[in-house]
């Protein structure tokens, strides 16, 4: 097994989940398997109880782990699915070591953080990154860790002493450090400067690592004079210094590497210059320029509590992305604020109002994405009924199908006391209501979570049909709450379809409304399955259906599992086959971690 570590030093947000997803992307083009792991220094066991504002969306993969944002990049760059022991945890290292001496197993010698946290780090690295998570039998050829955090933290002490021991453990041909750090601008001077990447190598070395790659992350290329500096001072070879500098699109990330030839960096240390290949990323520079050529907007009006970090629906915008670039439109996501949208704010912010109401009209498509808390619930609930009432495309992920629900009970079925048990224990018309296998004492890793199977009950449905007319899907899951079993009947009699439930069938999963052009609610999470070249299924139909090209969609005349090209029919989409369906922690001003730029009007992917 040979490993790539990619770490980080000056300050955090310099995007080295992308890196190192771009890093893999650039090794398994030159025809070796790839696996991944990320390494947070935080005390907390998973990311699953962590408020979105602190740490961004939580992800969750197939066994149900609630992981961080990374392991989203990872699976989306890769195509691969992780599992939960891919993200190592102070927490969960901790807990391991103190479960091992509670049962005795150092017989009785006193438990240190040198040796028994860092052995400990070590096997664990060793046993996942044997985990073959590309669907092949058998380990994969490298595996690249992200140290999360950076460079001097105090809590990431135990995970440089362990990876230290681990380079040394492994060879210098089956370990190669990749080192990413700041080369600022100061304006004054308009001079890209060294210094920081300077101290941030000394502090690496110091505590006993030393980087065979530089990735420097600069607005412009480094200049060949700060290049030869950096070489000189960071004692790296000038051929192992790239620079990683805004560039239009996140996908052109694999690209810069490979012009730069990191590439050959990175096997030559490993020892594989014999094994691999030239990378082959012709897919990957035709979908980078199509997202550069794209110009005619979609607009979605994303309305949700956590407005202020684009991090917090991170795979959601992703979705979005993959969807819009299948139709061949300019993804425009216009935030809108949910408690904005509500009567209260009319009364005290009216401006606010105003403008999320107009943002809110001016969509093309609406999407209401999951959440936890009763705060912008009323605000969700006026937005799909703005959606129902008008024929424009929505989309309710989760909590977002539970608020279309609770709408339809009020407006439809007149029950004005509807509601959710997580809002309203007292209400007298529960539409939703607690899992009986919930807890409400624990938190952590207590809900619905992971993949589960959702059978299609209605066949001529346009779910059914975007996912490809198969019988049944599998979706990741993560809820506490679902809709109540006991109503379902008269909700259907009053017109909302339930197309896809569980397998007891007592578990609604998604919703339809056959009369409209396009309103769905899924009680799963779509977008943590959506990957580049297979847009999910109802962000496809959500942004098809908002510019014009479901009934294309559907149609499915054209078999073909190819990205459209510059010579792309206005009507791409159906150019598709509907069967192919199925960042850093704070928001950075480039693109090169998947963040988002506003004109003031609304975010421009």
């Amino acid at each position: 097994m040979k490993y790539v570590l990619v770490t980080g030093g000056v300050v955090s947000g310099l995007g080295k989940g992308v890196t190192a997803s771009s890093i893999g992307v650039v090794l398994k083009a030159c025809g070796l398997r790839v696996t991944s792991i990320k390494i947070d220094p935080y005390l907390n066991t998973d990311a699953g109880t962590m408020s979105p504002f602190e740490h961004g969306e939580v992800f969750v993969l197939d066994d149900g782990g609630e992981v961080d944002l990374d392991l989203g990049n990872y699976e989306r760059f890769l195509d691969v699915k992780l599992t939960r022991d891919n993200n190592i945890t102070t927490g969960k290292i901790y807990q391991f070591v103190i479960d091992k001496e509670r049962r005795g197993d150092y017989l009785g010698k006193t438990v240190q953080v040198v040796p028994h946290i860092t052995d400990a780090i070590q096997e664990w690295i060793e046993r996942v990154a044997m985990i073959p998570v590309d669907g092949q039998e058998g380990p994969a050829d490298v595996c690249v860790i992200e140290l999360g955090g950076t460079i001097g933290d105090i809590e990431s002490m135990p995970f440089i002493e362990a990876l230290g021991q681990f380079s040394y453990h492994v060879g210098p041909g089956n370990f190669c450090l990749v080192h990413v750090s700041l080369v600022p601008v100061i304006n004054v001077v308009g001079e890209q400067k060294t210094k920081p990447t300077q101290h941030s190598v000394r502090g690496l070395r110091g505590l006993g690592l030393t980087p065979n790659i530089l990735a420097c992350r600069s607005a412009k290329p480094l200049v060949e004079n700060v290049k030869e500096k950096l070489s000189k001072v960071c004692h790296v070879p000038a051929a192992n210094i790239v620079t990683l500098y805004d560039v239009a699109n996140i996908w052109r990330i694999p690209l810069l590497l490979r012009d730069q030839k990191a590439h050959e960096a990175i096997l030559r240390r490993l020892d594989l210059l014999g094994v691999a290949g030239e990378p082959k990323l012709d897919e990957w520079v035709s979908r980078a320029e199509i997202c550069d050529t794209l110009h005619e907007p979609v607009r979605i009006a994303m309305v949700g509590k956590y407005t202020g970090l684009p991090d917090s629906y991170l795979s959601v915008l992703k979705a979005l992305l993959h969807a819009s670039i299948a139709c061949y439109r300019k993804l425009v996501v216009d935030w809108v604020p949910a408690s904005d949208l509500e009567d209260t704010t009319e009364k005290e912010a009216p401006n606010l109002y105003e403008k999320a109401w107009s943002l809110l009209k001016g969509a093309d498509g609406i999407l209401v994405p999951g959440g936890f808390g009763d705060r912008g619930v009323q605000g969700k609930i006026l937005a799909a009924k703005y959606a129902r009432e008008n024929n424009i495309p929505f989309l309710g992920i989760c909590l977002g199908m539970q608020i279309a629900v609770i709408e339809f009970a009020r407006s439809v079925l007149n029950m004005q006391d509807a509601n959710s048990t997580e809002f309203d224990p007292d209400t007298t018309s529960p539409c939703v209501i607690f899992m009986p296998e919930g807890s409400k004492t624990h938190m952590g890793g207590t809900m619905r979570l992971g993949s589960r199977t959702t059978f299609f009950h209605v066949t001529d449905c346009k779910s059914a049909k975007l996912y490809g007319n198969v019988n049944y899907v599998d979706e990741r899951h993560r809820h506490r709450y679902e809709v109540n079993p006991d109503m379902i009947m008269e909700l259907e009699r009053a017109g909302l379809e339930f197309v896809g439930k569980d397998e007891t069938g007592r578990r609604m999963e998604i919703l339809e409304l056959p009369l409209h052009p396009y309103f769905v609610g899924v009680q799963f999470h779509p977008e943590f399955k959506s990957r580049p070249g297979k847009p999910s299924a109802p962000f496809l139909g959500l942004i098809a259906a908002s510019c014009g090209q479901l009934d294309a969609l559907l149609q499915g005349t054209t078999h073909s599992s190819q990205l459209p090209t510059k010579n792309t029919p206005s009507n791409p989409v159906s150019k598709l086959n509907a069967c192919q369906v199925g960042i850093t922690k704070k928001p950075a001003k480039s693109l090169l971690d998947g963040s988002f730029h506003s004109n003031g009007n609304g975010m421009h992917v």
